[in-house]
Parts: C-alpha cells; structure tokens; sequence
C-alpha cells in the first residue's frame, strides 16, 4: 500500500490562495457584493473549490476611513467564510480598524494576520487567485 504525502500544511493551498482586496470606504450596500464575491471564490475559484479549512485572506490595507460599515462587512465575510468551512484572515489592516474590532470584540473571532515588522518576515506578494473588489467612493 502506498501513500502519497502532500506538500505543504494540510487545509494551506499555497498555489492558489484565496485573497479579497477592499479598497476605498465601505458602505452597507456593497457589503451584498463583497459576501458574494467571496462565496463564489470559496465554492469555486478557477473551478475547484479549496480545502476545507483553509484560509480566506482579506486584505483591508486600502481602505479609507474606517468605520462600523467596514465592521459588518468583516463580521458578514466571517459568517460566509465560517458557512464554507473556511475561516477568514485579515491582513494589512490599519490600526483604526484594529480598534473597532477590539472596541465591538470581534478580534478574537477574526483573525489577525501579523503586520510584516511584528514577525520579522517580509509581507508576501500579490499571488494568483486574487479577488480584488474595488469599492466605489462616495457620490
């Protein structure tokens, strides 16, 4: 009997990993569309669906002014991540918001990808798989 070994962490795809970029000020109406594009990136991205567990990136380091808004858009992106079987990261995320979701608690429930200085490695590039939802301004 043989057994292949994989490479890598289980439930860790490092090929293809799922990333949802958020720019700009988030308001409570695109919150719909962001749920969406990463539901749609969990069940199915390039056409096979990632382990179960692994993690869903969210990158929050271009938004602007952060508010309650972007909060239920993190705690909703949470609820679809955690319905997939998946849990979601955040990373670049500015320290305002960092106070939001330790003011409302949700920074145990989300987690926290460590800022490029805290763990002494480099922030890792764009890699392919990468959702980028641009949030419209204000208009």
């Amino acid at each position: 009997m043989t057994f292949a070994r994989r490479r890598g962490l289980p439930g860790v795809d490092a090929e293809n990993p799922i990333v949802l970029t958020v720019t700009g000020r988030v308001s409570r109406a695109v919150v719909p569309d962001l749920c969406a594009r990463l539901e749609r990136a969990l069940t199915a991205p390039g056409g096979a669906a990632p382990a179960p567990g692994a993690v869903a990136d969210c990158d929050v380091g271009g938004v602007v002014r952060p508010d309650l808004a972007l909060v239920d858009a993190v705690a909703r992106l949470a609820v679809v991540a955690r319905r997939s079987g998946h849990t979601l990261r955040l990373r670049r995320v500015p320290p305002e918001l960092r106070a939001l979701l330790d003011l409302v608690g949700l920074a145990d429930v989300v987690g926290l990808a460590e800022e490029p200085g805290e763990s002494g490695e480099p922030e890792r590039s764009e890699e392919p798989g990468e959702i980028t939802a641009p949030v419209p301004g204000p208009p």
